[in-house]
């Protein structure tokens, strides 16, 4: 999923594991197998791979350490952006945004759509997750849970759903992305993580697609992404609330971190995507 450590030389942990309640192991859930493993550069911190792939990191105790970049910028603009603090995450893994954005906002509400049962009921019984209404997994696929979701009754949905290495195509696609908007209150959030190639046909497929369902659209990524040299993450940002071309407070969180990223407006974008063909549900 093309997921980034930053590997910023931590401490240890003062809310460390301890040896005899270590979540360390292979797990059976619905969809194959999941494997906990101790992060190797941080005492107390863990890495949860589902069949095979890294998914998520957590460390216990310590809600606001996102390790994996992308996450970093997600709640960068989630933060920046957000009408409210109704928040519906597609895609679970062990809930590192959830947990992260139910600390950083204590009257958040967040909805977590995990089609993996067993993995939500795992990452639930293993990590420091708060409970609902703070944070509500539901066993669900994506698609199918955003098409049934109440008109206006959430501020962001952030979605971070891939099978193996791509997201699937159901949640690309035009009729998906006004599902979404149906879901979200004026000018609410919608937030994507897309992993792509150098080709960059993914994202720029995406944002077309979006273009015709928000007014706005801009990108987070790094420099080398976005100039189509490697695969990598792309975080799309859509709203039909104003999304400034420039936003200096966006663009030096971006800067801190160890992978600097750049914050693209909606003019950029708009830009960048010519050419992109919108993807439409099979048979639309």
């Amino acid at each position: 999923m093309g997921k980034k450590r930053s590997k910023r030389g931590h401490s240890s942990s003062a809310s460390s594991v301890g040896a005899q309640t270590s979540p360390v192991g292979t797990y059976e859930i619905s969809t194959g197998t999941a494997d906990i493993e101790a992060d190797p550069f941080r005492d107390g911190a863990y890495v949860l791979h589902v069949n095979g792939v890294p998914s998520s990191h957590i460390v216990p105790g310590e809600p606001r350490e996102l390790e994996f970049e992308y996450m970093r910028w997600i709640a960068a603009a989630v933060e920046t952006f957000a009408p409210g603090h109704r928040l519906t995450h597609l895609g679970g893994g062990a809930c590192s945004l959830p947990r992260y954005f139910a600390d950083v906002w204590d009257d958040s509400k967040n909805t977590v759509v995990e089609f993996d049962a067993k993995l939500g009921e795992l990452v639930r019984e293993k990590f420091d997750i708060p409970r609902a209404p703070k944070v509500k997994i539901r066993a669900g696929e994506a698609r199918e849970e955003t098409e049934k979701f109440l008109p206006a009754s959430r501020d962001v949905i952030i979605r971070d759903v891939f099978a193996g290495a791509i997201t699937p195509t159901p949640l690309t696609t035009v009729e998906f992305f006004q599902a979404a908007h149906r879901a979200l209150v004026p000018d609410g959030l919608y937030v994507a993580n897309c992993g792509d190639h150098s080709d960059l046909r993914g994202a720029k497929a995406e944002i077309a697609g979006l273009l015709e369902v928000f007014t706005n659209v801009a990108v987070i990524a790094d420099p080398p992404m976005l100039k189509g040299r490697r695969y990598g993450n792309i975080i799309l940002i859509a709203s039909d609330a104003e999304v400034p071309e420039q936003h200096q407070e966006i663009a030096s969180r971006l800067l801190g971190g160890a992978v600097p990223a750049h914050y693209k407006g909606p003019a950029w974008t708009t830009k960048f995507s010519t050419g992109g063909q919108a993807r439409q549900d099979a048979g639309s």
